[in-house]
């Protein structure tokens, strides 16, 4: 999937309307974690060191259409000033003749922050108006935001009617580049890791990924509904009852293609989430009354086997309740495996990457994705609004 890139633009004295994800967690008015901040960096400054302005548009949090001071895009605004060195104003809105007024201002070299996108209902609703507002602001449309690239959203996808050429920002085709090798050109075996609490959340992407890989390594919360699909009693362990036949499914598939299915052998149980400690016990004997909250001793070196042998890895779920710290040494365990692989590896999801950076193994990643839903889409296969929408490379 090719799509024309922001480095071949002639942006000199071109105003560039920049669609990232800014919407970052916010504490006491201040931007708490700036990493989508600096993601978008290296984007913002190619454009003004080619004698661009930048106008730069984003959403935050859930406003439900409403203006509200608590999602004012005025702390990130701040905090890029901080990062990039320069004034970076923010907008009183993201339409409207004052916000025509000081785009048209703009000198080559100056950013000018929309207010939240999300302030305005048509924003979400794709209107194609609204999308003409916001494309009447530039002369040529970036999108940097793939995090948002799932959404059928105006500054996402109905601006590019408006405005052209359409092209992928640095984050944006990273992104692309990255997934795509996994999905088109990985070195095999390719191994995938899934974790999380529900299998629910993860049927496509299963049924997608048996065609591609060579193995399935399923940990934390969905480890129990394919245990129990298996004949295992899983106690008070996380369960989906109506997706036993799912997870029967899928394992019988594996099974026809020749697909290697890792599941636990043992876990790490306790009364709840809250308890002190754990103890790890087989996966044939959890206790009825206590629940699976992290992978045992035995199945972290199991699935570090099957990750050893990897040519490309793809990872997307915690192993447990991670964020706990008697039942965090599972989801540790494999974000260590992965870093030690000679593999080429990617790993997305929020919890996934909060899980690789308290193991203080980032570095050795292959490459850490920003999003999570548009992640999870791409892996499934699906046409994601945000990418079809860009301009084809020649």
């Amino acid at each position: 999937m090719t799509k024309l890139s922001i480095e071949r633009l002639s942006l000199g004295g071109k105003r560039v309307f920049l669609r990232a994800d800014l919407n970052v967690p916010l504490e006491h008015g201040a931007v708490s974690d700036d990493t989508r901040l600096t993601a978008v960096l290296p984007t913002i400054q190619l454009a003004l060191g080619a004698g661009a302005s930048v106008v730069l548009a984003s959403h935050l949090g859930r406003p439900n259409g409403t203006p509200s001071p608590q999602y004012s895009l005025k702390p990130v605004a701040d905090r890029l000033e901080s990062l990039l060195g320069r004034p970076v104003p923010l907008a009183p809105d993201c339409v409207g003749p004052e916000v025509e007024k000081a785009a048209r201002q703009l000198k080559p070299g100056e950013v000018l922050l929309l207010e939240n996108l999300r302030f305005h209902p048509e924003e979400e609703a794709n209107d194609d108006g609204f999308a003409q507002a916001l494309g009447s602001l530039a002369d040529v449309y970036v999108d940097d935001a793939f995090a948002a690239a799932h959404r059928a959203h105006a500054s996402i996808a109905a601006i590019t009617r408006h405005l052209q050429p359409a092209a992928a920002g640095l984050l944006m085709q990273r992104e692309l580049d990255a997934l795509g090798r996994v999905l088109t050109a990985p070195a095999r075996p390719l191994i995938a890791i899934l974790g999380g609490a529900k299998v629910s959340d993860k049927v496509k992407l299963v049924d997608h990924l048996l065609e591609r890989v060579e193995g399935l390594v399923i940990g934390g919360g969905m480890a129990f509904t394919f245990l129990m699909s298996l004949g295992h009693d899983v106690g008070r362990s996380l369960l989906e009852k109506d997706h036993l036949d799912t997870a029967r499914r899928a394992v019988e598939t594996a099974r026809r293609r020749g697909v290697q299915i890792v599941l636990p052998v043992d876990t790490v149980v306790a009364d709840g989430p809250d308890a002190p400690s754990g103890r790890a016990v087989s996966v044939r004997e959890i206790p009825r009354t206590q629940m699976g909250l992290d992978i045992g001793p035995r199945t972290r070196e199991r699935f570090a086997e099957a990750i050893r042998g990897a040519g490309t890895i793809v990872w997307n779920g915690p192993m447990g309740v991670f964020e706990r710290p008697p039942f965090a040494d599972g989801t540790m365990a494999v974000a260590r495996a992965v870093a030690d692989a000679r593999a080429f590896s990617v790993v997305g999801g929020g919890d996934t990457v909060a899980a690789v950076n308290a193991a203080r193994v980032a570095e050795r990643i292959g490459y850490i994705s920003t999003a999570g839903g548009a992640f999870l889409e791409f892996l499934e296969g699906r046409a994601l609004p945000g990418v079809e929408a860009l301009t084809d490379a020649d």
